[in-house]
């Protein structure tokens, strides 16, 4: 089973839409586990989920499907969102502003009261069967006016915001999923709380609960709190050199300066 610890209502917020039917909306910054959530309330709500990760060349074919060609000749394939659609499942769209505008236009009608999918390329007009969740992602921080979500869109869907938990919750899902001790997990929470102080200064991204997690793995596995916290949590941070240098300096004060 997936492992989540609630920071709010979002538990019951999802059910209740699954209950009536309606699409998700989630919105946060990178790592703070709307993908896990999503993994977590399709095991509760027990349903398959097909996630898509949505970039600048995704098509509407690459979720509703194509004619293929194989041994026998010309076949039909479903897309991820058509399975879905099809069998009463979670589709789960993450970073859906990265896909084409033409794209997403072909969430529509799956997103208002008529829960259908138009497949043109085969004349089939499906409606979603029982248990169909459709279900949307995106870091707000990446937004810019090309990359926004249009508000036809974004008015379809009921919205919850995530953000980095509290440092209590927080240090509970470090320790839960690297196996680390009390101690550690504090300990790279306190970091975490200090270097997401500097993301309006330094940094395009604050560190993650993900990299936090990354770092103690690295700790479980010998490797020294600075070094692991260097390759796990500051590296992934910045290209910069001067910035890494910098970032380095609240890891010392931390953890202590490595042995010479």
């Amino acid at each position: 089973m997936t492992f989540y610890q609630p920071a709010g209502n979002e538990v019951e917020l999802f059910r209740a839409a699954s209950d009536n039917g309606l699409p998700v909306l989630i919105k946060g910054p990178t790592g703070c586990g709307k993908t896990r959530f999503v993994r977590y309330m399709a095991e509760q709500l027990g349903r398959p989920v097909y996630t898509v990760a949505c970039h600048d060349d995704l098509t509407a074919s690459d979720l509703v499907g194509r004619h293929l060609i194989g041994p026998e000749g010309t076949y039909w394939q479903d897309g991820p969102l058509t399975r879905a659609v099809r069998e009463g499942a979670i589709c789960y769209l993450d970073e859906v502003v990265e896909a084409r505008k033409d794209t997403t236009v072909v969430l529509h009608p799956l997103a208002d009261d008529r829960r259908e999918l138009p497949v043109e390329r085969t004349g089939e007009l499906l409606k979603a069967a029982p248990g169909f969740m459709l279900v949307v992602s995106y870091n707000p921080g990446y937004q810019s006016l090309l990359k926004g979500m249009k508000p036809s869109t974004r008015q379809r869907f009921v919205s919850m915001s995530f953000d980095y938990p509290e440092p209590e919750v927080e240090q509970v899902i470090v320790q839960k999923e690297s196996g680390c001790d009390e101690s550690l997990a504090r300990q790279l929470v306190d970091l975490a709380t200090s270097l997401r102080k500097l993301k309006d200064h330094d940094l395009e991204e604050a560190a993650s609960t993900r990299l936090l997690i990354h770092a103690a793995y690295l700790m479980q596995s010998g490797m020294s709190p600075v070094e692991a916290c260097r390759a796990g949590m500051i590296e992934p941070l910045s290209d910069d050199a001067v910035t890494i240098d910098a970032l380095m300096e609240v890891v010392y004060a931390l953890f202590g300066q490595p042995e010479a």
